[in-house]
């Protein structure tokens, strides 16, 4: 792939260059560089993407990567990374820098936390230390880090959830919403902020999340609290139930997901932008994503095979080392076979995303999800035999 070169403008905006069906693509424009949709996100928790440089990352095809407010704010802190000249100069990487609020880290790391209308008190996973995290400390984290595009700080229940809890959870999000549109306002231009929808898996709380912060006018809207337990056809029911009441003219980020089905899935129902983890994290774990579907480098199987994950592949970690040494990686432990592995989903990932943006300029997308998903199902048509 190419790297975005495209001129860099003074402001954030979206533009849709073409659709088919619901799908559609086009770019996210900011003053450090052009995202173009629909758009996978790697993840840089702590200021890197885990096994890789940024080289790496870039050369993939990743317009824009995201990081964790939560685990930055902990280490090495948001005051001393905007000392050091921000989070982009931090961690090398010049193109735009989307941050999480921080919100669900604190909901599924941080023990002894405690919920108010002011935000919540918790306790660092690290070291125990107390700190507090409002709508406004949130977003100021983010201003510290340099941010190109924010989140607010939202309550994320994980499902199934009572309907109580859910709906207090949705309710206390949008009180959020607002103080941290408020907050925002003192943010240098040419940064955004997104609003989050809430409501767990229903569809009465989420319509009445997504219109109340469409009413807010937030330059770009989130869908949160998914793929936290549920499956995939709540997940897609509810993105199916969002999108009429999002702006049509603003991106659709959602958060945390996913495999790459569900990527395709939610592209072809209005999504614009994604990230999650599990193409790092699995690569750690051995598991390759390629054309082929899944591939399990820890299976005996791959000990004397000596075909590359994909010789049709522009990745080298793809094309260049046979499954039988990824195989012997993997089983004595060495790095390189995480981080090769991680290189090989990062690039997939970008392929997917790529493939999609072109099939639906062309109008094909479902042919493309069809011709993708037939890959992934018929595997390898010749395995190796020895």
């Amino acid at each position: 792939m190419t790297e975005n070169t495209a001129s860099k403008p003074d402001t954030f905006s979206f533009t849709i260059t073409g659709k088919n069906g619901a799908a559609r693509t086009g770019y996210v424009s900011t003053p450090r560089g052009r995202i173009r949709t629909p758009a996978f996100m790697p993840v840089g928790t702590a200021a890197t993407v885990k096994g890789l440089y940024f080289n790496q990352v870039k050369e993939a095809g990743a317009d824009v990567v995201l990081g964790n407010t939560y685990h930055l704010m902990l280490r090495p802190g948001a005051e001393r990374i905007a000392r050091l000249g921000g989070l982009h100069r931090f961690m090398g990487w010049d193109g735009p820098i989307l941050t999480d609020s921080g919100g669900f880290q604190v909901m599924s790391l941080s023990s002894l936390r405690k919920m108010s209308e002011e935000g919540v008190s918790f306790r660092s996973h690290v070291d125990g230390a107390p700190y507090m995290m409002s709508p406004e400390r949130s977003v100021e984290i983010q201003g510290l880090l340099g941010a190109d595009i924010q989140m607010q700080l939202d309550e994320c229940v994980k499902l199934p959830c009572s309907d109580e809890d859910t709906e207090r959870a949705m309710r206390l999000s949008l009180r959020w919403a607002e103080r941290s549109r408020r907050a925002f306002e003192l943010q240098p231009k040419g940064r955004a902020i997104f609003g989050i929808v809430q409501g767990g898996a229903s569809r009465t709380l989420r319509v009445e999340s997504a219109q109340a912060l469409a009413d807010m006018d937030f330059p770009g809207y989130s869908i949160g609290g998914l793929a936290v337990g549920e499956p995939q056809e709540v997940m897609l029911e509810m993105i199916e139930t969002v999108e009429p009441h999002l702006p049509s003219t603003k991106p659709r980020y959602l958060m945390g997901v996913g495999t790459p089905d569900d990527l395709l899935e939610s592209v072809a129902r209005g999504v614009d932008m994604f990230d999650c983890v599990m193409p790092t994290r699995s690569g750690r774990h051995a598991l390759a994503f390629t054309r082929f579907g899944r591939i399990n480098l820890k299976n005996a199987r791959h000990a004397d095979d000596p075909r590359p994950l994909d010789e049709t592949s522009e990745c080298p970690a793809m094309r260049d080392y046979s499954r039988a040494y990824l195989h012997h990686l993997i089983r004595c432990n060495e790095m390189l076979g995480s981080m090769l592995l991680t290189w090989a989903n990062t690039h997939y990932y970008q392929q997917l995303m790529a493939g999609a943006r072109a099939a639906i300029a062309e109008g094909r997308y479902a042919d493309y999800m069809a011709q993708t998903k037939e890959g992934w199902a018929r595997g390898d048509i010749a395995p190796w035999q020895g």
